[in-house]
């Protein structure tokens, strides 16, 4: 790295218009009324992030619709922005072998590679997001960035050499992050399964009747249903309009998805004395079930309130009230053998829902207290093994993130000795 430094303080640089290294193309107006679900894939603005074109929430068109597409196809290794939206400024490279077509307000830069080295441009571009932001024009909800404006930024121009030099080593750290994301994802995957495969054998009825055995002779394990076992109480009220900066501790059905996990002790909405007055309350060791989702995989998740006070619940919920040990009910509820009767039961299309009546028939294997508190125990080690994995996954790769921004802002930053017309924008 130091060799390379050294190198750059001697190297002659031209200062150059992005317009003269490079053409620039608007995407094209597709009529959202072709859109299909199936065919050719449309690169949209929002399939534009994090330096990568992410063939994510995809729109696709016939093209059978659209003759002489080609000057709009995306290739493996072209060079994106997005003009317009949240995402004004972002580049996106093309990493994957697949074909898109590019949207309007979609721009695409094609190098001229006697001058421009194709990667160089990208950790460029990508280097100045910011900068392309600021260029934008209009309204603060909808800014758009002009085709004339990003022509007219200056780049600097090494040697083809050094250009070569400089992408070989942020290279090296972009595809390092990649590879460890890739690890990551995978070892976290393989945690995952390792902890569904003991938990669901720790659960089930075949493990749990031989241990109950051997803990008492001739005891035979209850398969009990959740009805006999507790109560269900229906939320109500709740709206998220409600919340306040402090007050009375709530939880609303739709943070159970997004923002809690499998246990909580503080919440982080709250709510006036009048509201909280009027609304269903969990106590200490009580299951709160969200029984509304938009797929039936989701729909009853739930978590188990460990906080010393009462906590006031939504509608579209339940808390569960039992004697039994909480964390072993609510693990039960995440096996696959409850998963199996909640799709007999689960009732609606776009919106899937379980109803109380059907949750109290649920059946689940109930050992001793003593045998559910020894395997609440090591299930909620492996709840810790996996929350770990989850934690390392955006801490490393954040930290390697930010070495590559720190060397690549290094790299491509080069003494401007010109007039001020060719300095940089």
């Amino acid at each position: 790295m130091t060799n390379i430094l050294e190198l750059l303080k001697n190297e002659k640089v031209e200062w150059k218009k992005l317009g003269e290294v490079c053409e620039f193309i608007n995407g094209f107006a597709f009529k959202s009324s072709l859109f299909s679900q199936n065919g050719e894939a449309v690169i949209r603005i929002t399939n534009i992030n994090s330096g990568k074109v992410i063939f994510d929430d995809l729109k696709y068109i016939k093209l059978d619709d659209y003759p002489e597409l080609d000057r709009y196809k995306v290739e493996k290794n072209d060079i994106l922005v997005a003009m317009s939206g949240a995402t004004t400024g972002k580049i996106g490279y093309q990493y994957e072998d697949r074909i898109g077509y590019l949207n309007q307000r979609v721009g695409k830069f094609i190098p001229d590679k006697s001058i421009v080295n194709r990667r160089f441009l990208f950790h460029f571009l990508y280097n100045i997001e910011s900068e392309l932001f600021s260029l934008a024009t209009g309204s603060g909800a909808q800014p758009n960035l002009s085709s004339e404006a990003i022509k007219k930024i200056n780049i600097p121009i090494p040697s083809l050499e050094t250009q070569e030099k400089i992408v070989e080593i942020l290279d090296k750290f972009t595809n390092y992050v990649t590879e460890l994301q890739s690890e990551l994802q995978s070892e976290l995957q393989s945690r995952t399964k390792q902890y569904t495969y003991y938990r669901d054998k720790l659960l089930s009825e075949e493990y749990l009747n031989k241990i109950t055995k051997e803990m008492e002779d001739d005891r035979k394990l209850e398969i009990v249903t959740l009805g006999e076992i507790g109560e269900f109480t229906r939320g109500n009220g709740l709206q998220k309009k409600d919340f306040k900066d402090k007050g009375n501790p709530v939880i609303h059905y739709g943070q159970i998805y997004t923002k809690y996990g499998f246990t909580a002790e503080k919440v982080l909405s709250y709510v006036s004395d009048e509201i909280f007055f009027k609304l269903r309350k969990a106590q200490k060791n009580d299951i709160l079930i969200a029984t509304t989702s938009e797929n039936i995989e989701d729909v009853g998740k739930s978590v188990v309130w460990l906080g010393d006070e009462e906590v006031g619940f939504s509608g579209d919920m339940y808390s569960y009230s039992t004697q039994q040990n909480p964390k072993y009910i609510a693990y039960c509820f995440q096996t696959n053998n409850f998963q199996r009767q909640k799709e007999k039961k689960a009732t609606g299309t776009k919106m899937i829902r379980i109803h109380a009546n059907d949750m109290e028939k649920f059946e689940i294997p109930l050992p001793p207290i003593s045998l559910q508190n020894k395997i609440v125990k090591v299930l909620d080690k492996f709840q810790i093994l996996l929350a770990d994995t989850k934690g390392l996954l955006p801490e490393e790769i954040e930290k390697r993130q930010k070495q590559y921004e720190y060397y690549r802002e290094k790299l491509l930053t080069f003494d401007v000795e010109c007039d001020s017309t060719h300095a940089r924008t």
